[in-house]
This record gives C-alpha cells, sequence and structure tokens, in this order.
C-alpha cells in the first residue's frame, strides 16, 4: 500500500499525506475529511480501507494512528452547509481546510476527488485501498464521524443514529417518516422522503 507515497517521495517530496471523507452518502449529519500523515518507516499493521474494518478494529486502529501519525487534520462540514453548496462542493471545502492544515507534509495523495491546490497532489480512485496514509485517514474521518453520530444519537434517539449513523437505511427512512426531520438532517438529501 505504498506505491504511491514511494512515488511522490521519488518525485521530491518530504513526507506525504492522506485525505478521505466519511460521510458523502448519509441523509443526516455532517462529511467529516481528514489527512494523515504517517511515518513510513515504521508501519502500522492492519490499516486499510475503513469499510473493510470491523467498528471494534477501526477504533483501536484510530488510537495507534493519532499517537504514530506525524500529523491530523480534520474538518467536519454540517449538514446546512452541504445542503448550500452541494455535497460534493461540500466535500472539497473540507478537504481543502485539512490540506491548508497540513504542516509537515508537502504531498498529498487523495481518494478520488481532484482539488486544485498550491500543494503536489495525485488523485486516486479507490486510494483508500491503494493508499497506506489515505487508508489512514478514511479510519480517521470514519471513526471521528461515528462518534458524532453516537453524539447526536443522544439528542435525538428517535431516529436511532446509534445504529445506521445517519445513512438512508430502510429503518432510517420509516423513523423519518415517523418524525419528520431533525436539525441535523440534509434538506437537500431528504426532500423525496418527506417534506422539508
Amino acid at each position: 500500500m505504498l506505491e504511491y507515497e514511494q512515488m511522490m517521495l521519488q518525485n521530491g517530496a518530504s513526507f506525504v499525506a492522506g485525505v478521505d471523507e466519511a460521510g458523502r452518502g448519509p441523509l443526516a449529519g455532517p462529511v467529516v475529511v481528514a489527512a494523515v500523515c504517517m511515518p513510513l518507516d515504521n508501519i502500522v499493521e492492519g490499516i486499510n480501507d475503513s469499510k473493510k474494518l470491523s467498528a471494534k478494529k477501526r477504533d483501536k486502529l484510530f488510537d495507534v494512528i493519532m499517537q504514530t501519525a506525524l500529523e491530523v487534520q480534520v474538518a467536519v462540514v454540517d449538514e446546512q452547509t452541504i445542503d448550500r453548496i452541494n455535497i460534493l462542493n461540500a466535500t472539497k471545502q473540507g478537504m481543502v481546510q485539512v490540506i491548508n492544515g497540513l504542516q509537515k507534509a508537502d504531498a498529498v495523495l487523495i481518494d478520488a476527488v481532484k482539488l486544485n491546490i498550491n500543494k503536489a497532489t495525485m488523485s486516486i480512485i479507490h486510494g483508500d485501498a491503494l493508499s497506506y496514509n489515505i487508508a489512514a485517514a478514511s479510519i480517521v474521518a470514519k471513526v471521528t464521524r461515528d462518534r458524532m453520530m453516537l453524539d447526536y444519537h443522544n439528542q435525538y434517539p428517535q431516529y436511532n443514529f446509534a445504529k445506521h449513523k445517519g445513512y438512508g437505511t430502510a429503518e432510517h427512512i420509516k423513523l423519518l417518516k415517523e418524525h419528520g426531520p431533525c436539525p441535523i438532517h440534509r434538506r437537500s438529501f431528504i426532500g423525496h422522503f418527506v417534506e422539508v
């Protein structure tokens, strides 16, 4: 999973970060973007695309990544912004924010999204399965967002966010129709399920 990192280093980069997001598809909650720059001389076993890992494994790896990483940046783009500028632009906004926050990394690998930014970047389709740093970023973004959704579950227990994390499951859609939207529902996403 280091092929793209090595490519960037061979092209003159000193440190390479990976960028990924969690939460582009849900009906509720923010999109969370993470940038992670891991040391490449001390590989953490088990880092992989967050979707391929159990919640328990992600939580463990999250702690290890936070202790091991040379730097981590996280951006949370809320549902009002998503509704205002659309999910792709909200994702890009978060990505620009985390990349601009990086102090060490001078090259960035990004999962699928192309950005115009004043730093060496490479967009990789399925990057979270192909790049060590993007996979680390995918874990940080996913765990951060999941924990936020657990907090929202405590505020709005009637939607059962703890289970589906805001994604459009049959249960979530049923509860949304029963209770109507709450403040964290994305109005631009839920219009064909309920009146907004």
